[in-house]
């Protein structure tokens, strides 16, 4: 990466200027922080590396200080020059040429990670009960969670995805009472769901469990819903509502490794086994009647409850012996995407992961703030406009790759304000079909190298520029000499090209995907700036090659991103 070159050849500079005595007072053991920029005019460089800060310990002007560093810097591949307490780079076509052919070469692999401490992760997202559809949430954490793994995939870790069934408890039970009425009602009774609000809380109302209702009539015409075990009821509407979400994230391109049950986490009596544990540890302690984990030794505010006075467990109780059960399945490290209202539920889970003895800090949780729905620029509430109420439904309104891009589009911390009308726009507004269009024109360039061309007036066909084997050979065997012919031209989009490597290596560490989305309409806004001022076919066959050659290179590596965002990159729009 052209960032991290530059910020080695400024650490070099300091070290052999302070070995040579002119960096003033500034010693080997001096400590200090490098950042590199863009310089706000291009002129005075591509890159740029304020070491004013060094005055501080160095005791000279920051111009003296810029001046002792690039007297020591090596200057092959580029130019240098000092503004104030500023080294500006400017880099040679030959650095820019390298960055083509290494994309042309390494293809799909361009922008992976070089030397990357490679991690077994699990990460777990989505993670909803199985009582009924989607909502819109579920499907910002859904394509943030799918992409972050093929982030991280990409980046070079091992990353396994699991979804967590929250199938133990009360709700279940809802569930099948919920589904039990809706067979009646099938069969013509007159029975209806509570009015009253606290009743009502006990049943899921929502018309999604009807078809289940004819389908489960369908199968079972010889059971009697007034006699027949309610656990039956139970099993089978969580079994159809389990598949109907399943079948949704596979359309939604969102595999999971592993969908895990809590009720199987419980009947593995692994949650029994882990609450003696606490208790032989001594980090238990009974109050009122319930028993409390003393998570307050490990950072947290307040000590917890684990089991009740009835002798029922605990939300809580269950996550502690799922999140131990992940490390002791061997891995190096857990990525959870939780809503935002479970913030004080870290602190719990840490506290009891390190009184296991586990490291707490191998967890680390994401908190997905939800979606509000507008439509042109105006919010609309969920349930009130009929085909926005589910995941299901937005989905077939806009389509997966507008869903997906605009979920992933904010950073997860901040609400994400959802356009419908934009997302469904063919046009420049809409990020998605700004950044799927430059990719189709690129393809569409690279075609018409080798397309005859029909002359509209004779009726005949003039030669391709080019046959499909050349542009092979060209794209195979880049002369990299040939990008002098268009760098002066082109180095901004070039540099944005080579950008990618970093950004990679950020949004990886630091566990983002928007900034994949940023990058990606930044690099096809270059690319429309490029296409619109430069003509790629032309006469000059050199130029032509040059140019084709970088054409090919946004082609990878829009690609490339598209991919780790679950997002198609059409070839024809």
């Amino acid at each position: 990466m052209l960032k991290d070159f530059f910020l080695k050849e400024v650490e070099s500079g300091i070290n052999e200027a302070v070995k040579a005595g002119t960096l003033g007072q500034m010693g080997v053991n001096d400590e200090y922080t490098l950042v590199m920029e863009k310089p706000k005019n291009p002129e005075f460089g591509d890159f740029a590396v304020n070491v004013s800060s060094l005055a501080r310990m160095a005791k000279i002007a920051p111009p003296m200080i810029a001046n002792a560093i690039v007297d020591k810097l090596s200057k092959e591949n580029y130019t240098v020059s000092v503004v104030g307490g500023f080294i500006n780079f400017k880099i040679s076509d030959s650095m820019l040429a390298n960055t083509i052919e290494e994309i042309l070469n390494k293809k799909e692999n361009y922008g992976r990670g070089d030397s990357v401490n490679k991690e077994k992760i699990l990460l777990e997202y989505v993670s909803a009960n199985p009582t009924g559809p989607f909502h819109i949430g579920h499907g910002r954490w859904a394509a943030m969670g799918s992409a972050l793994a093929n982030l991280l995939k990409f980046y070079g870790h091992e990353v396994y995805q699991e979804f967590y069934i929250n199938d133990a408890g009360s709700q279940i039970q809802k569930l099948g009472n919920s589904l039990k009425i809706r067979i009646q009602q099938e069969l013509g009774e007159k029975v209806d769901f509570p009015t009253d609000e606290v009743e009502r809380k006990n049943f899921y109302p929502g018309d999604y469990l009807i078809p289940v209702a004819k389908k489960f009539i369908q199968e079972h015409p010889e059971v009697d819903v007034h006699t027949c075990n309610i656990q039956v009821l139970c099993d089978y509407a969580k079994a159809e509502m389990e598949a109907c979400q399943r079948k949704l994230l596979e359309g939604f391109r969102v595999h999971f490794d592993k969908f895990y049950s809590e009720l199987d986490l419980h009947k593995s009596g692994k949650v029994e086994a882990r609450y003696k544990e606490l208790m032989n540890k001594g980090y238990l302690y009974e109050q009122d009647g319930a028993m409390w984990f003393k998570s307050t030794q490990y950072g947290d505010d307040q000590d917890r409850v684990i089991k009740k006075a009835d002798g029922s467990n605990t939300y809580l109780t269950a996550d502690i012996a799922y999140h131990a059960d992940k490390f002791d399945r061997g891995f190096d490290r857990l990525i959870d995407i939780w809503g935002a209202d479970h913030h004080g539920y870290i602190a719990r889970v840490k506290a009891s992961l390190e009184a296991l003895g586990y490291d707490p800090e191998k967890l680390e949780v994401l908190l997905g703030q939800l979606v509000n729905l507008l439509i042109d620029g105006n919010e609309v509430r969920m349930g009130k406009r009929k085909n926005m109420v589910t995941l299901d439904d937005l989905i077939e309104e806009v389509g997966v790759d507008a869903t997906r891009y605009w979920m992933c589009m904010r950073n997860i911390d901040i609400t994400l304000d959802f356009d419908i009308e934009l997302a469904k726009r063919s046009t420049d507004e809409n990020p998605v079909f700004y950044v799927q269009y430059a990719h189709a024109r690129v393809c569409s360039i690279l075609r018409n190298a080798v397309s005859e061309k029909l002359n509209p007036e004779t009726g005949e066909k003039s030669p391709a520029p080019m046959s499909e084997k050349e542009l092979e050979d060209l794209l195979n065997n880049f002369d990299k000499n040939l990008i002098a012919k268009t760098a002066n031209t082109a180095k901004s989009l070039i540099l944005k090209l080579e950008e990618f490597k970093s950004v990679i290596s950020s949004s990886a560490q630091n566990r983002t995907v928007y900034t994949i989305c940023r990058y990606v309409q930044e690099l096809a806004q270059e690319f429309h700036s490029f296409y619109n001022s430069n003509r790629v076919i032309g006469e000059d066959k050199d130029l032509m090659y040059a140019r084709l050659g970088l054409v090919a290179a946004i082609k990878i590596t829009l690609k490339n991103a598209l991919d780790i965002l679950g997002v198609s990159a059409p070839e024809r729009m």
